[in-house]
């Protein structure tokens, strides 16, 4: 009987440890197989934040070149009203007018083109047909948009528009054109990410507009040179496809175990595509460190497995979102950034022309929509800015540039002041301050008579307020223009210097 007890308590000893063991070892397997599909897809989040996040910088920058390109355009057709306006009598006086619309529009690299092809630009004229590929195309129709390299290797954007209806000079003129530095569009795009992601832009043949390194397997090489021995040639031939069509896209790149991310998306009416690129190491070595020290607790406590697992796809999950989340919060502050500075003068520190075109659609819009009631316009010009730059150097007008534009802030900032060129300015005022604005100008009027006297900073202000019949912004700006002028003649009558 003794002997059949030990050996039942036995077989209850031997049953629970080989239970235990068996246990341990499938609680084991299972904790292993679970770490291995986290890794597997830990490796498949890490790959779809970097597409997300890749796309979104690529539209992004590719939206932002567009807006540059469009904003050209517009400022182009406003340079062409202006030019049908004016007397031009000479050549002298044709390149003058083209050195206001440099100053009022902000077009840098302007020029006429005439009938003959004979472009004419701020300080010369040339033929035009053998350096300026549109003017080859017979007739122009709509917005042109090439891409060409001249003075050696600069890359330039050439955006042009056809004149039909404009004759100066008793010529007939066919197309106004500007140029833009591409250079200089790499410069608005590029903000430091700390080496994390690198850009470029492409023509359709692959070849690196932009001149920036696309990483260090791409760099600044033709982008399907490079990657011909890289990637199997039906996924080249497929983006090759993509390039050539305008379309989007994205390839994944692994060399010697390093995956590398990039998408492109096309730039519209450019025929260019914009690439970023991220090294999916930078994603994955943020929250590596979280999977493996979660994985190693989860082996060193076999009885906690279970919750160690759920606990770790539970961190994953979070810091993926909050990652994501990161990286986007940081893209936007730098739009932002881009955004203030794109919209502030860095003589003044005020609101700048580009400013002034942005808050001139958002008022034409709702004049459109009839929901603004209270707005005034004011414009002001410095008097006798040449004089001082001519006698003094620009160093004394930009002292005066400086006065002016605090003298103008102290007595009407309730309005949004805009610094729109060298000498002018202009002041919205809607709700805020709308039923003061008399008084305040009248104010500083008085003000600037007083300046007269002792030689100090004296603006010329004109203003108009919208009324029933104004379609837009322009309208009311035109009648506050010409008051200005009316008062610069008045206050020249005073003994105030003006430049007419």
């Amino acid at each position: 009987m003794k002997e059949k007890n030990q050996i039942t308590n036995k077989t209850i000893v031997l049953t629970a440890v080989i239970g235990a063991i068996l246990v341990v070892i499938l609680v084991s397997a299972n904790s292993l197989w679970n770490a291995r599909k986290t890794s597997i897809a830990t490796d498949e989040a890490i790959h779809e934040v970097s597409s997300f996040y890749l796309e979104e910088m690529a539209d992004r920058r590719s939206k932002t070149i567009t807006n540059l390109i469009n904003s050209n355009f517009d400022e182009m057709e406003k340079a062409i009203d202006f030019f049908a306006e004016e007397e031009i009598r000479s050549q002298d006086e044709l390149r003058d007018s083209i050195g206001k619309v440099k100053s009022l529009l902000g077009l840098n690299r302007f020029a006429l083109v005439d009938e003959d092809d004979v472009v004419y630009t701020r300080y010369t004229t040339y033929t035009g047909k053998s350096r300026h590929a549109f003017l080859n195309d017979g007739q122009l129709s709509g917005r042109i948009i090439t891409t060409a390299s001249v003075y050696g290797s600069s890359k330039q954007l050439c955006l042009a528009i056809p004149t039909p209806d404009l004759k100066l000079l008793r010529k007939q003129f066919k197309a106004c054109f500007v140029m833009l530095d591409i250079k200089d569009i790499v410069d608005l795009l590029a903000f430091d990410d700390q080496g994390r992601t690198h850009f470029a832009i492409y023509s359709k043949s692959g070849v690196n507009l932009s001149g920036t390194s696309l990483g260090p397997v791409i760099a600044d090489h033709n982008f399907f040179e490079a990657l011909k021995d890289i990637v199997p040639e039906n996924i080249w031939l497929e983006n090759y496809d993509n390039f050539q069509n305008g379309k989007a896209g994205n390839i994944r790149i692994d060399l010697s175990g390093a995956d590398e991310t990039l998408y492109y998306a096309p730039v519209e009416d450019t025929g260019w595509e914009m690439a970023v690129l991220i090294r999916e190491s930078v994603i994955r070595d943020r929250i590596r460190d979280i999977s493996d020290r979660n994985i190693k607790a989860s082996r060193s406590q076999i009885l906690f497995t279970f919750v160690a697992v759920l606990l770790l796809a539970a961190v994953l999950f979070i810091q993926l979102r909050k990652m994501s989340k990161a990286m986007l919060d940081e893209e936007k502050e730098t739009s932002r950034t881009f955004q203030t500075m794109a919209n502030t003068d860095s003589m003044t520190g005020l609101l700048n022309k580009h400013a002034y075109s942005e808050k001139e659609s958002i008022i034409n819009k709702k004049i459109a929509e009839g929901s603004i009631e209270k707005l005034g316009v004011i414009v002001a010009d410095i008097n006798g800015l040449k004089d001082v730059n001519d006698q003094k150097g620009h160093a004394a007008g930009d002292k005066l540039i400086k006065d002016a534009s605090r003298l103008i802030c102290e007595y009407l900032k309730p309005g949004m002041v805009f610094r729109i060129g060298g000498d002018e300015f202009t002041v919205i005022i809607e709700e805020n301050g709308f039923d003061s604005m008399e008084q305040a100008i009248g104010e500083l009027n008085r003000k600037v008579e007083d300046n007269i006297k002792t030689d100090e900073v004296v603006v010329s202000i004109g203003y108009s307020v919208l009324t029933v019949g104004d379609k837009k912004l322009h309208d009311v700006f035109e009648r506050a223009d010409k008051l200005m002028y009316e008062r610069k003649l008045q206050l020249k009558a005073m003994g105030a210097k003006a430049r007419l």
